[in-house]
């Protein structure tokens, strides 16, 4: 399977389809070091290390990819900005973004918003098996309900095998998702870069494909992550 996926990462980098290429070559480390760590002999061992140095140097590169959503823009769900990311290697998630907060905060849905994002992980292909949340906690009288309602998230993912890790800071200011393949995307507006439906039965309200967005950023990157030969 590391071969195969290799093979495939060079097709596409001489095709030029460089992100793609990169996340094959990802995944063909990933598997090639499941392999160093289960074989015994010594020389196979050297082979494949120094296979994956070669492989290391190719995919070396920091990659970054803006992505610009105008207002009003749809066409920008969960899946289709992440799905691409989200390869089967990827079983851990960190999502750092302080707004995660009560669901009745005006013009915010924050809440259900990240519960969306946490059902297109259960869904997969990935098999994602923890999720770390850092969010700060709301202020005044929705803090009981924000909790309560993480809390809540956290049961129901634990229903799917799933381990939700919830942190407050106070301090936190960024909003970026960070996935153990070593992919790390920045949303200037994080989770919640959604308008506010027009209705509970207007079109958009469940599917968020068709949900008009605010005018935001998104910055995607790449970084080869060190791992133990």
């Amino acid at each position: 399977a590391g071969a195969e996926t290799v093979k495939r990462a060079v097709e596409l980098d001489l095709a030029s389809r460089f992100q793609e290429s990169l996340v094959c070559y990802q995944e063909g480390i990933d598997l090639l070091l499941q392999v160093v760590k289960a074989t015994k002999d010594e020389a196979k061992k050297h082979r494949y290390r120094q296979k994956i140095s070669e492989l290391l140097f190719f995919s070396d590169g920091k990659y970054h990819k803006q992505i610009r959503i105008e207002e009003n823009a749809t066409g920008f769900g969960y899946e289709k900005l992440f799905q691409e990311y989200l390869t089967e290697i990827v079983s851990e998630v960190w999502v750092e973004d302080p707004y995660i907060r009560h669901v009745h905060q005006a013009s915010r849905y924050s809440l259900y918003n990240f519960l969306r994002f946490c059902e297109m992980l259960v869904k997969g292909p990935c098999k994602v098996r923890t999720i770390h949340l850092l969010t700060s906690y709301d202020e005044g009288s929705g803090r009981s309900q924000q909790i309560s309602s993480l809390e809540e998230i956290q049961q129901s993912l634990r229903n799917y095998g799933v381990t939700l890790n919830i942190a407050f800071s106070s301090s936190i200011h960024d909003r970026e998702i960070r996935f153990n393949n070593g992919w790390m995307i920045k949303i200037g507006r994080g989770l919640d870069y959604f308008k506010k439906p027009q209705g509970r039965f207007s079109i958009g309200y469940c599917d968020f494909d068709l949900r008009p967005c605010h005018e935001t950023t998104v910055d995607v990157f790449h970084t080869k992550h060190t791992k133990k030969m």
